[in-house]
């Protein structure tokens, strides 16, 4: 488990917002390149592409799928006075940027906004949009501003890796989704396998799950287990359906979600074989969100896709937290469907 949770710690740091993911790709290549039972591929979106050598072939096809790209903001104008204008790249609550540190081709910026008492007081308590946020990075004019940045470059938050709790179980961090998700398919590629399987590090999920689709249909598999991480809203102030799922409760095992409303039959499943093996498992409350399964279980002639989560607090913000014994139980849940699914 500790070698997983390096693995998300180096790919969580890592700075790769959609269709900017070489950096968190090229990592896991390197690891994987001289790995006998691998072979892989890139394609013309930036999906890796992994087949893994087990120890038979299975029946039924199965894709392990997790995205590469976090979200974050890319620089769309420069001021006169050497402002950075920027605009989201997925989805981002505007509350979790303002006075927030993020970097600029390894600059430091800070977020800032109108100073309150500047601010019309009808408007004070407003929560403000995006065109009214702006990055400083301590440049005194546009033309210095230029010499660093220019339109189109990343911006992306500036977060630490941070163990913490009574035992050191929780894990605080940006990009956890999806880079938690890689980590756990990094540490299957180089462990051997009961059967053959392919592996889909994908790009663009937070844009519209792009790359999902492109690398489904290469892939054309039976099954698909999508690896993510999900919202869990476990806090004070929250109660009954709208906690959506806890820490502490396993592996998140959805029946729908805003993009996919999956087989029945595959959700018992999920859930039956967590009973049975002691596996920890929940379903989320709220029927919300949504990942790369909203494209995968309709490309090619049609998946039988399922999506197993970790539970994860502050998603989309730079200080996601996790619970390590929720990682756990996900990755044995997964590994219980792979030997279902192989000759289901």
């Amino acid at each position: 488990m500790e070698r997983i949770f390096e693995f998300a710690r180096d790919l969580s740091l890592l700075d790769g917002i959609s269709s900017r993911e070489e950096t968190v790709r090229n990592y896991i290549v390197d690891k994987i390149k001289d790995e006998k039972s691998c072979s892989y591929l890139i394609d013309n979106l930036g999906n890796l592409i992994v087949d893994k050598k087990g120890r038979k072939s299975p029946e039924n096809k199965i894709m392990i799928d997790a995205h590469t790209d976090e979200v974050g903001l890319i620089v769309s104008y420069i001021t006169s006075e050497g402002f950075i204008k920027v605009h989201n790249v997925g989805g981002i609550n505007e509350k979790v940027l303002l006075g927030r540190t993020v970097k600029v081709n390894g600059l430091t910026g800070v977020v800032g906004i109108k100073p309150v008492h500047l601010t019309d007081k009808s408007k004070s308590k407003d929560i403000p949009e995006m065109d009214d946020l702006y990055v400083d990075i301590g440049a005194a004019s546009k033309e210095e501003a230029e010499k660093y940045v220019s339109l189109g470059d990343s911006v992306t938050f500036d977060s630490e890796w941070v163990q913490f709790g009574e035992n050191n179980d929780y894990i605080k961090s940006k990009a956890l989704d999806d880079r938690l998700g890689c980590a756990i398919m990094l540490d299957m590629l180089l462990k051997e396998q009961e059967y053959d399987l392919t592996f889909t590090f994908t790009v663009q999920e937070e844009v519209g799950c792009r790359g999902a689709i492109a690398a489904t249909n290469r892939v054309k598999p039976d099954y698909a287990i999508v690896l993510e991480c999900t919202t869990a809203s476990d806090i004070i102030g929250v109660s009954g359906e709208k906690r959506v799922c806890s820490l502490s409760g396993g592996a998140v095992v959805s029946f729908m979600d805003g993009g996919t409303v999956y087989q029945k039959n595959l959700y018992k499943k999920a859930m039956a074989l967590a009973r049975e093996r002691g596996i920890k498992a929940q379903t989320k409350t709220m029927i919300a969100g949504g990942n790369n399964a909203r494209q995968i279980h309709q490309s090619s002639c049609g998946v039988k896709t399922l999506a197993v989560s970790v539970p994860c607090r502050y998603l989309h913000s730079p200080s996601c937290v996790i619970k390590k014994s929720d990682v756990e139980d996900v990755i044995n849940l997964v590994n219980e469907l792979v030997l279902t699914f192989a000759d289901d």
